[in-house]
């Protein structure tokens, strides 16, 4: 026997992915996570702690073992926690049944959270959860996470989870491991279970998972009833945008409306009042001013804090006044498309167009999440199966996705221009994007996975968790970029102050004057875009150019390298040699495609 009485120290948020874990983890510690409609959002583990215990959420999972990422980190945590809280969406019982089966096999103190139970009651579902209950030998606590429901009830009945209805086979082979957890791995052929135990005995996991989808399935349907069928809107929406006749007209009214959205009410209309009237017209004569009282012009510290590229003029007024409306905006798009459901189908419709260039619709994940930061969105490529749809990922993602800060002000800049300005740089970065891909796809081995990816509900996303979204977000970006911004404005005014600025804008008068054909000036914006892309668009948008200059420089931006923390992440994520080569081809696609661009047009 096994000995279940040690104290309770550490409780674990499990579940499938989409089903509304985060929230009640959110709930229990004040910690927020982003809470998205689409599988893949929690990539890593989040701890915080309640009533002096650590509690985590681990990535949306469908079982526990070595397969991928996600169930190689959970794993880990499941194994060493004490009460685990599983998350199970009450639509989908049939399905989430086998993850919690597997928990209760491992002998883990385990307690039901029973969520989706609005929905359950709008579709006339009963289901009965003392039964559900009885069933699994373990607490059920019916609750619904975004209406608020049943999160104190669970709250109480935490300290009642225990171990439950272990299946007949796993106790059967109980005395070949330690523990259950260690005999279900085993049963499972878990690798590294394997060989802890130096066992190189044939697996039963077919066995194994088959008793646990049959039990599952028997206890998901003792204790749900339906009632006659009734007209759901949501579901009937959701399998038209499946469909490439309405699927396809509806991204591209999604793309208008964001291009809309930000680059005329966030970028036009807000980003002139937050920086022209406030920060120009307000904030700087007030800052000049007051540090001119302290510091005489002129001298070192008066061009360090307050001159050209000041640290209290410059850094301030792109962030809060230019760069923050454009990223909030592009966020809050972001966040409906994800809350709504329409980013996994987007990602089922996209899924053949992307197989040509190596990739299946899950990509769309990390694609997405690029334009928002293609930093996280670099990290979010462990999502994909294989080293090779990595790979691809992570290059398109460095060299033709630019991140919101960069949109913003590249919509910003290029809308006035009119619609065929427009197209043309679309159209442009993404033949980037399909030639990349495309020889990618030729030149590295292998195939591309099939796609399987979880198909959520359609809803209305909830107001709240979209504010709360697009504040976390926006709120990460401005304690990112402010210091980047500040190392920025230092470096370029300690360059201009002695001379050096000038000297390396002679050097790169060749590549900026002769290939691309752009103002001496526009070199300050490319010397920073090393630091930070949005930091080097920020910084042409004070050049006066011409059209076609402005077409130029912003395409070759886009294509440019991405920022320093985006490259450091590469290098961490893949093979140095895969970072180096991706790193060195965006400079010379860069280079290349706006020499062309300025020279041809």
């Amino acid at each position: 026997m096994f000995d279940f009485t040690r104290k309770e120290q550490t409780i674990v948020f499990v579940g499938n992915p989409n089903v509304g874990k985060s929230v009640f983890f959110g709930a229990f510690t004040g910690v927020y996570v982003e809470v998205s409609n689409f599988a893949g959002t929690t990539v890593e583990t989040t701890s915080g702690k309640w009533r002096g215990r650590t509690v985590t959420d681990t990535p949306g999972i469908y079982g526990i073992s070595d397969f991928n990422d996600e169930e190689r980190v959970a794993r880990e945590v499941i194994l060493n926690g004490d009460i685990i809280v599983n998350v199970v969406d009450a639509l989908h019982l049939r399905r989430d049944l086998f993850l919690t089966r597997q928990l209760i096999d491992m002998g883990k103190r385990v307690i039901v959270c029973l969520n989706m139970m609005d929905e359950v009651r709008r579709l006339k579902i009963k289901i009965d959860a003392k039964l559900l209950s009885e069933r699994l030998g373990v607490p059920v606590i019916p609750a619904s996470a975004i209406r608020g429901e049943g999160i104190e009830e669970l709250q109480n009945a935490v300290d009642k989870a225990c171990v439950g209805n272990i299946m007949p086979i796993i106790l059967k082979h109980k005395n070949i491991a330690e523990s259950y957890a260690d005999v279900v791995l085993l049963l499972e052929g878990d690798r590294e279970m394997l060989k802890k135990y130096r066992r190189t005995d044939p697996c039963m996991r077919e066995e194994v998972y088959s008793l646990r989808r049959k039990l599952a399935d028997k206890i998901a349907d003792e204790v749900t009833s339906k009632s006659a069928k009734n007209f759901d809107l949501s579901e009937k929406i959701g399998r038209l945008l499946l469909r490439p006749a309405f699927g396809f007209p509806f991204l591209i009214i999604c793309l208008i409306l964001i291009f809309w959205f930000v680059g005329y009410i966030a970028a036009q209309v807000v980003a002139d009042f937050t920086r022209g009237v406030i920060m120009e017209g307000i904030y700087r004569p007030f800052i000049v001013n007051l540090i001119s009282k302290f510091i005489p012009n002129g001298t070192f510290f008066s061009e360090l804090f307050i001159g050209e590229f000041g640290i209290l003029t410059m850094a301030p007024i792109c962030v809060i006044g230019l760069l923050t409306p454009l990223v909030a905006a592009f966020y809050l798009m972001l966040s409906l498309l994800e809350d709504s459901g329409c980013i996994p189908r987007i990602a089922v419709l996209l899924d053949r167009s992307l197989s040509k260039i190596g990739l299946n619709g899950r990509a769309i994940i990390p694609l997405i999440l690029g334009f928002g930061c293609v930093t996280a969105a670099t990290v979010s490529t462990r999502l994909l199966t294989t080293r090779r749809e990595k790979t691809i990922a992570t290059a398109l993602l460095g060299i033709t996705i630019p991140c919101s800060a960069q949109i913003g002000i590249i919509v910003g800049a290029l809308a006035p221009l009119g619609g065929v300005v427009c197209l043309i740089y679309a159209v442009t970065i993404g033949a980037v994007f399909i030639i990349t891909g495309t020889v990618l796809n030729r030149v590295l081995p292998g195939n591309s996975s099939v796609l399987l990816l979880e198909l959520p509900r359609m809803r209305i996303p909830s107001p709240k968790n979209i504010f709360k979204k697009t504040l976390s977000k926006t709120e990460g970006f401005i304690s990112e970029a402010t210091g980047v911004f500040i190392v920025g404005s230092a470096v370029l005014s300690v360059l201009k102050y002695s001379g050096l600025l000038s000297s390396i804008i002679t050097a790169a008068e060749p590549l900026i004057i002769g290939v691309l054909k752009l103002p001496r000036e526009a070199a300050y914006a490319f010397i920073m875009g090393i630091l930070r892309r949005d930091f080097g668009v920020a910084g042409l948008s004070d050049i006066v150019m011409t059209p076609k200059q402005t077409l130029t420089a912003m395409t070759t931006l886009t294509l440019f390298v991405p920022c320093i923390a985006s490259v450091l992440v590469m290098f961490k994520e893949r093979s140095k040699a895969e970072a180096a080569a991706i790193w060195i081809s965006g400079f010379i696609i860069a280079l290349t495609v706006g020499g062309i661009m300025a020279h041809v047009m």
